[in-house]
């Protein structure tokens, strides 16, 4: 069995494998010339996104800067929106909905180390899948842990580590971030139709 292959089924596997060191590289390149292109550049940056990122939805946008591992484990729904400095290491794939709001600074870890520094040391990693349903909001600085599985049309407080899974149309903060209250009717904006 591959490293690759260990990876993909959340075993321990070696992250200093050549192969996946030579992918990571590849990614680092592509974000670099990313993160240097003008935004007036548009088709330059599509592209490149397109590059990076092969299972991109149509009409995402991604504010610079914007870094991930491989690219090619994430998979990005439709009318998604990147703030800037967000980073998606994508050791297990990152799954995300249709119409997510991605605050500023937000962070999708995968990767789990081993407690100990003698393994630890070797460069053995675990990854885990990280998936956000539609319609889901972070606010800045929010950081999702590998294993998570946030539901459609949950917001995550600014600020929150969501450790464990959060269920659809709630709003969830904290450290470690836990349920506040369900989303309601109460909820909806006073001039009615929130479509727009």
């Amino acid at each position: 069995m591959t490293e690759e292959e260990k990876m993909d089924q959340a075993l321990w596997y070696d992250a200093n494998d050549k192969t996946l060191l030579q992918q990571r590289q590849q990614a680092e390149a592509l974000c670099f010339q990313l993160n240097q292109t003008p935004p007036q550049n548009e088709a330059a940056r599509q592209a490149l996104l397109r590059a990076l990122l092969p299972h991109l939805g149509e009409e995402v946008t991604i504010l610079s800067p914007f870094f991930t591992d491989y690219g090619s484990r994430c998979f990005i729904g439709a009318h998604t929106f990147f703030n800037h400095n967000i980073y998606l290491m994508d050791g297990g794939t990152i799954t995300l909905g249709a119409h997510c709001f991605i605050g500023p600074n937000c962070g999708f870890y995968t990767a789990n180390h081993p407690l100990l520094p003698a393994a630890r040391n070797q460069g053995l990693e675990q990854a885990r899948p990280i998936v956000l349903g539609d319609h889901v909001w972070l606010g800045g600085g929010v950081t999702v842990l590998g294993g998570v599985t946030i539901g459609e049309g949950a917001v995550i407080g600014a600020g929150s580590v969501v450790t464990k899974d959060i269920p659809p149309y709630v709003l969830a903060a904290g450290n470690p971030c836990r349920v506040l209250r369900p989303l309601t009717d109460a909820d909806t904006l006073p001039f009615g139709d929130e479509s727009h």
